[in-house]
């Protein structure tokens, strides 16, 4: 082995680094005929710089301070004596020789020294509630517009097929179940037993939609949800048994039924129609009152994010300082990659301006450190914007591995991303296995896959009794890794229920309250335990122990205490060696299937 990215002996710290730092490297290379060996790193978009590296030995060491915050990219040369300089680059942990200079290069991810994200409320389990679909209260509803259905019964199907009421033939997302924020309020004992420390909730700003991404009044709570008064009491009554309350950041677009658009006449003035509206210079109109729209749905006006909206977003008294000083504990940023930096700029400056412990995540849906949008490589997680992002990476990685029982995969995916973030965010990543976006985590598990399949088959699959049992099968490896790899759990509602379904609305039914998978919950509950009262999963440090074909272990460290994770998809995960030490362990968590087979174990040392 020449290098390894990921081994303090090549690389005297494996994975970012805060600007400022020096970092060793070392070559190993125990040919006579090396002449010459030098260390190559790039700025991103600037020229190379070459660092010579000295012999020693077999090893070529050198020292290289990264004294910038943003994204560098290295790899080596070497010369062979009479022969032309080779390439030694990347490909997955360890390095290889190679005579082409299009190999990829290493990436150093450097963030700025003062980078902290926030430990209230994200030491446990996060929860995503799609308000209206959770529980009602029973409150009467005030002021609905008459324009909207209510169903009777949560058992209804959701609607999927365009109605009489709209000659275009468009789906309205019109129908609601009366779920509501006093709903919630009364279910936090609940969220509690399943070690529940922050709730994540989809929007719940007035709009005419159910799943009221279409934002109509930033500054009041949808009628259907209840008013101002019943979000100070969910975040009071969250607060008492200690955990906070997140909200959805819609800010790429507003919906063209608004109070600042008012395309459809439902309000006073508005942009659309008003061209001395103070809101005007939200948008981008064109010829004959066109518009640019996101992703052309005409329903959602596109929001020019520097204009006078980042002062009503960002400033003071704005959107965002008006519900956190009514209890918000911090906000995810809805399609965070189609923000400009600015705008997120001005985000986070409100957010830690109220409170140094508000939370802002971001949807960002690949690596978040190289990400490129519109041609601009974005800086979320340098220690100026996000705190965190939603972990896509590791939800496509432990659904393979638990249906596929890929552990190399795996993996490299955990390894890869650990290499890349800084540890600041990787503490309080959202670790999810199912959103509003996706399809359940059941059928991802179990049904077939969704493909071109439209909305009328989908609505009518469920799982068969078989399919059902493998699907719960799996569900247990995947929750494992999801909460005992570094992040933060969190749990689609009617995910720890058994909920089933495929992509939007199918995936956005009503808690079956009463009717819960005992099983599932308990599992759920159990982890949640885990979780909890394990506190080398709050930060604590990760180390892949064994990989190999379907078996995959790790440990997770922390100066109070380990745990080891066994898993095996097949049922050998009691085959996989232990450390030294820890054959007198206790185990935490146990397969007990019927067939002999162990797909899981966890066992611990300390607390």
């Amino acid at each position: 082995m020449i290098f390894h990215s990921r081994d303090p002996f090549y690389k005297s710290v494996p994975g970012a680094v805060a600007a400022g730092t020096a970092v060793s490297f070392c070559l190993s290379l125990p040919s006579p005929c090396v002449r010459y060996a030098e260390l190559v790193v790039r700025f991103d978009g600037e020229q190379e710089q070459a660092v010579a590296l000295h012999c020693e030995g077999v090893y070529w060491k050198g020292e290289y301070c990264f004294d910038r915050a943003g994204l560098y990219f290295y790899y080596f040369r070497y010369r062979n004596h009479g022969s032309d300089f080779l390439y030694v680059l990347t490909r997955g942990q360890r390095g290889m020789a190679v005579e082409s200079d299009k190999a990829p290069c290493w990436q150093q991810t450097v963030y700025d020294p003062d980078y902290e994200t926030p430990r209230r409320y994200l030491d446990g389990v996060m929860y995503q509630v799609f308000p209206d679909r959770f529980f009602a209260s029973g409150k009467p509803k005030v002021n609905v517009p008459t324009d909207r259905y209510l169903h009777q019964d949560i058992s209804e199907p959701v609607a999927f097929a365009p109605t009489e009421s709209d000659p275009a033939g468009n789906v309205l997302n019109n129908d609601y179940y009366g779920g509501d924020l006093a709903g919630i309020t009364q279910k936090l004992g609940y969220l509690k037993e399943l070690g529940v420390r922050c709730i994540y909730l989809n929007p719940i700003f007035e709009a005419h939609s159910n799943h009221r991404y279409n934002t109509a009044n930033y500054l009041k709570i949808d009628p259907l949800l209840g008013n101002e008064q019943d979000f100070e009491a969910l975040c009071r009554e969250a607060k008492k048994l200690g955990m906070g309350v997140i909200l959805d950041g819609v800010f790429s677009h507003t919906g063209s039924d608004s109070i600042y658009f008012n395309r459809e006449g439902r309000y006073k003035g508005g942009a659309w129609a008003d061209e001395n509206s103070p809101y005007r210079d939200w948008y981008t109109f064109g010829e004959n009152r066109s518009y640019r729209s996101w992703w052309g749905f005409e329903t959602l006006p596109e929001v020019n994010e520097t204009s006078s909206f980042l002062q009503f977003i960002c400033g003071e008294g704005g959107v965002l300082q008006h519900w956190l000083r009514k209890g918000a504990a911090g906000v995810r940023l809805d399609v965070a990659d189609e923000l400009p930096d600015e705008f997120l700029d001005a985000v986070r400056a409100r957010l830690k301006a109220e409170n140094r412990e508000n939370y802002l995540l971001g949807e960002v849906w690949e690596d978040a450190t190289n990400k490129e949008a519109y041609g601009i490589r974005r800086r979320y997680l340098l220690g100026k914007q996000l705190d965190a992002v939603m972990n896509y990476p590791f939800r496509d990685a432990i659904l393979r591995y638990a249906c596929s029982a890929d552990a190399a995969y795996l993996c490299e995916t955990v390894e890869l991303i650990l290499e890349h973030y800084p540890p600041q965010a990787m503490r309080v990543l959202m670790n999810h296995l199912g959103t509003h976006d996706t399809v359940r985590l059941l059928t991802a598990l179990g049904g077939e896959a969704q493909g071109s399949h439209d909305r009328q088959w989908q609505s009518q699959q469920s799982l068969s009794k078989e399919q059902y049992r493998l699907a719960v099968q799996r569900l247990k490896t995947a929750v494992i890794l999801q909460y005992t790899l570094p992040g933060i759990p969190c749990i689609y509602y009617g995910d720890e229920a058994g909920m089933q379904g495929y992509a939007d609305p199918f995936n956005r039914g009503c808690y079956p309250w009463g009717d819960e998978d005992a099983e599932i919950l308990q599992f759920y509950r159990a982890m949640g335990k885990i979780k909890i009262y394990n506190s080398c999963l709050d930060g604590g440090d990760y180390r892949t122990v064994f990989c190999k074909g379907s078996r995959f272990s790790y440990l997770r460290e922390s100066q109070n205490g380990a745990l080891y994770v066994c898993l095996d998809p097949n049922g050998a995960a009691d085959s996989i060696p232990l450390p030294d030490g820890w054959k007198t362990a206790e185990t935490l968590l146990r397969d007990q299937s019927t067939q002999g087979q162990c797909r899981y174990l966890i066992i611990r040392k300390g607390a």
